[in-house]
């Protein structure tokens, strides 16, 4: 999702048209945007939410003849981007990516620097992802039930990564711990690339991410996707299974 702050928002982009059709229209009346336009990712570079940001980014440039300018400001969950975007002027030239992780953020923490419901409003739903579960190509590990046997067979040992606690990655694995009942240490990294250096490495066993983050390391053969989060099979990778379909019920997570 994309959010802009403050009251001005609302007359300005509404809805999946406010920045890509019926805005362009209210753009050419009102000359927005005349300047470079700030574009907060509450994520660090070369995750999913980065490339998908980016992409964005480049084609709203393209569009609308003002550089739209991506700033990664990673860090607690998403805590830290929001607080950012409620404080930005309310004109139009900060916009935000939120996701699972604001929904998240007010349904853990008492107290937030923002209200996610008023501070900010809505412009666009952008995308849907669902996760992927994945090991490096050389682990003997080769399904979701050889992770679920190897963690039953000797409780704690398997490591799971996942990027900042709070995030959607970091809850699913949550979610699979809990609906498979084992005992497992979930280790958080800060950034996509982290993690990822961290199972190349053999630190960690599985690590759950979406796949614009590994989809180099996939297509390289140096990690395997063991099964996808999602309640059907990924287009982008219709050969790997869904947890649903490797044995573990109630377990969909998408993004």
């Amino acid at each position: 999702m994309i959010v802009v702050s403050g009251a001005l928002a609302r007359g300005l982009v509404i809805g999946m048209v406010g920045v890509l059709g019926l805005a362009f229209g209210t753009a050419a009346q009102t000359g927005y945007p005349s300047r470079p336009v700030q574009l907060i990712v509450p994520y660090g570079a070369g995750g999913v939410a980065d490339t998908g940001m980016r992409i964005l980014a480049d084609k709203l440039t393209g569009r609308l003849k003002q550089p739209f300018l991506v700033e990664n400001r990673p860090g607690a969950g998403g805590i830290l981007a929001a607080k950012a975007g409620a404080a930005a002027a309310p004109d139009g030239y900060t916009l935000m990516m939120t996701g699972n992780n604001n929904a998240i953020s007010a349904s853990l923490f008492k107290s937030l620097p923002y209200d996610v419901l008023t501070d900010f409003a809505s412009i666009s739903t952008a995308s849907f992802f669902d996760l992927l579960i994945v090991t490096t190509a050389g682990s003997p590990l080769k399904s979701v039930s050889d992770v679920v046997r190897f963690a039953r067979a000797d409780p704690g040992r398997l490591n799971i990564a996942t990027t900042n606690p709070g995030s959607t990655q970091n809850l699913a694995a949550e979610l699979f711990r809990s609906t498979t009942e084992i005992q497992a240490t979930i280790v958080p990294f800060r950034t996509s690339p982290d993690m990822a250096s961290a199972l190349l490495r053999g630190d960690v066993d599985i690590a759950f991410e979406f796949y614009a983050a590994v989809q180099g390391l996939i297509g390289d053969n140096k990690i395997l996707a063991l099964a996808s989060t999602g309640p059907k099979r990924t287009s982008y990778l219709p050969a790997v299974a869904t947890v649903e379909e490797s044995g573990v019920k109630d377990l969909e997570v998408v993004s």
